[in-house]
């Protein structure tokens, strides 16, 4: 009689999870029972929320939940297909023209999800004979993207724009060549240095792509993202984005030429091959759209709590790296104690994300805080007194005990 499929092997042998649960600090899958605001339930109690990337703060809208109510009451609760054959709705097109409008771009194309976007955009434009130029810090979905064409995938190091003309500088001047990288890196919360990417695709003749999940709503003129940043849309030529964070819904896009636009709508296989996205989400990001265009004080207040939240860690004394940006990093720089400092802060009141290896190196695990434009300035200093309360509680950061200099004799 056969023994235990190697399958089953595999599955069983996976404890990772379970040593972290047998601790009491598991920290993933923490059910929430309300909307995604700066307060919510988690087991019947309220916690203030610090782990959202809603930084508009617009998932419980009035006017955004009213637009997606009326889509499914319109349309119904899906597309029941794909976009490339009877998934195309017209309120569809007309997101991807506002969004076009929006980023300055000729043409813009909708995907189901943020991930779905850049694995159709990265794993579609090149094939056997070009190459894929990427941060080393860029978003699992380019990895992934990256993966699914014949390309050659070459690695520079995190914003070293010395390391990135060296790559290109070993490649044919006449092949194509993709840079793509994060405008607002997710982990870090720095930004890309896109001026001199921008500078070495045209003396190399290479195009670049930025994905701008986390600078929608952020940065540019009205959140119109890191090209409109640094005033480089012209010379930007795809801008890929997301709907789960400052759109405050699901779904993915790309603005680019109305050429690209044409060429990934016959040949993007994460778009021919999914289901299309559904009516209330779709709604319900152009309703997102509108307000954030309708309320610059949303893009205000997100950044005068950016500055006072930097300002008040860094009195802390906690280690918050090269954040410019709502995303700000604690670095803890040690696995478990990542684990048990998010624990304790929700014990605390305080919801943030642990970020531990594979996600980043080990020694550089980190908690990432995040803001909204609808935090508070009390809040903001209750979370802040809370992570000090922690960080004291488990010697870390200004508590962490002085190592004694040894002077040999």
């Amino acid at each position: 009689m056969m023994g235990v499929k190697p399958f089953y092997k595999k599955m069983e042998s996976f404890d990772s999870n379970i040593v972290l649960e047998q601790h009491g600090i598991y920290p993933y899958f923490r059910p929430i029972s309300s909307d995604q605001d700066t307060v919510v339930k988690i087991h019947g109690k309220d916690v203030l929320m610090f782990g959202s990337n809603s930084y508009m703060g617009l998932t419980n809208h009035p006017y955004v939940k009213e637009a997606s109510i009326k889509a499914i009451e319109k349309y119904g609760s899906g597309c029941a297909g794909s976009r490339f054959l009877n998934g195309t709705l017209d309120i569809h097109i007309e997101l991807e023209e506002k969004l076009a409008r929006f980023l300055g771009k000729e043409s813009a194309l909708i995907f189901s999800t943020g991930f779905q976007a850049n694995l159709g955009v990265v794993g579609t434009l090149t094939g056997r004979h070009d190459y894929i130029l990427i941060d080393e810090l860029d978003h699992a979905s380019i990895y992934e993207g990256a993966r699914l064409n014949f390309s050659k995938v070459i690695k520079f190091r995190h914003n070293d724009m010395n390391s990135l003309e060296k790559r290109l500088a070993n490649l044919p001047i006449d092949a194509i060549k993709l840079i793509i990288i994060d405008g607002v890196f997710s982990m870090e919360g720095d930004i890309a240095d896109l001026p001199n990417i921008v500078r070495l695709a045209e003396k190399y003749n290479a195009t670049v792509a930025v994905d701008d999940a986390h600078s929608i709503g952020v940065l540019g003129d009205q959140g119109r993202g890191t090209a409109s940043h640094f005033g480089l849309t012209d010379r930007v030529d795809m801008i890929v984005g997301t709907f789960s964070k400052s759109l405050a819904s699901l779904g993915g896009f790309v603005a680019a030429d109305e050429s690209v636009i044409n060429y990934l709508k016959h040949n993007a296989r994460a778009l021919i091959f999914s289901a299309s996205a559904t009516p209330a989400s779709v709604a319900s990001a152009s309703a997102a759209l509108d307000i954030i265009q309708k309320e610059p004080w949303r893009i205000e207040t997100l950044w005068d709590n950016t500055y006072y939240t930097i300002k008040r860690l860094t009195e802390l004394g906690f280690e918050i790296g090269n954040s410019q940006t709502p995303i700000i990093p604690i670095y803890i720089r040690d696995n478990l104690k990542t684990f048990e400092f998010t624990k304790l802060l929700l014990e605390e009141q305080v919801f943030v994300n642990p970020v531990v290896s594979p996600a980043v190196p080990s020694n550089s695990s980190l908690i990432r805080f995040s803001l909204m434009a609808t935090h508070t300035k009390e809040q903001i200093e209750f979370a802040t007194e809370k992570l000090d309360k922690v960080a004291k509680k488990l010697r870390l950061g200004r508590y962490a005990p002085k190592q004694k200099i040894h002077v040999p004799v």
